[in-house]
């Protein structure tokens, strides 16, 4: 396996947080400071993946929960093995929309499938990668479903109900705690960013945090680029 030098920023939260928006902006700031950025999705990122996406998100799709986190993890699989891994061999910095938080949230916070199942299933979709950072949109969860529902139509996942997503609101809540994710070393570590007001607003709390992470981190030109952008952010 070749040695990784790049880092893996994920981008996580309820349903509307404002994941897809806040990438797209970190994005374009990085590359305008000149790093080398990859962006990918869950579900999907790669012809496999996209596909199982659409499987999973169709909402006139019935499916067994076992079914959905499985389908979850062998996109995770395809993803990690053919694109991030790759990327972070080059040194890249990559940008990712969910990975596993959302897995342990939506599935066994929100669907009720044992922990200890989907940690192993996670372990061999990744093969033991940690993301360098996770940043996690917080929004409550009905001021996220009621942005989400503006946007258009809603996919399978958004129409599981209020119940369900309660339970994917508290278990969010929950990996922002120091105990849970000193139990659960492979997410790595999680900043929580406050996701109300404007886009600008946030993307300046993003920044600020993603800049944050180079001090526990060797400086690498990905870095430097990082510090570039928060400088400029500042003027």
């Amino acid at each position: 396996m070749a040695p990784r030098v790049g880092r893996l920023v994920v981008l996580e939260g309820v349903e509307g947080a404002g994941k897809s928006t806040q990438l797209a902006r970190l994005a374009d700031r990085l590359r305008a400071a000149g790093a080398d950025v990859r962006t990918f999705r869950e579900p999907g990122g790669t012809p496999i993946g996209d596909r199982i996406r659409a499987i999973l998100l169709d909402p006139d799709a019935s499916m067994e929960s076992r079914t959905e986190a499985l389908l979850f993890m062998a996109s995770r699989a395809q993803l990690v093995a053919t694109a991030v891994r790759p990327a972070l061999a080059d040194g890249a910095v990559v940008l990712l929309d969910r990975f596993f938080l959302s897995t342990y949230a939506y599935q066994v916070g929100g669907r009720g499938l044992p922990e200890a199942d989907v940690r192993a299933a996670n372990a061999a979709a990744t093969a033991g990668l940690v993301p360098d950072l996770t940043v996690l949109l917080s929004l409550p969860g009905a001021e996220g479903l009621v942005r989400a529902a503006a946007r258009g139509p809603s996919d399978r996942m958004e129409k599981s109900g209020h119940d369900f997503h309660a339970r994917v609101d508290a278990a969010f809540h929950s990996f922002a705690v120091p105990a849970w994710q000193a139990a659960h070393p492979e997410a790595g570590r999680i900043e929580v960013v406050d996701a109300s007001g404007t886009p600008d607003d946030v993307g300046a709390r993003v920044m600020r945090v993603v800049a944050s992470d180079r001090k526990s981190t060797r400086l690498n030109s990905s870095h430097r680029c990082i510090s570039y952008a928060v400088f400029c952010l500042k003027k």
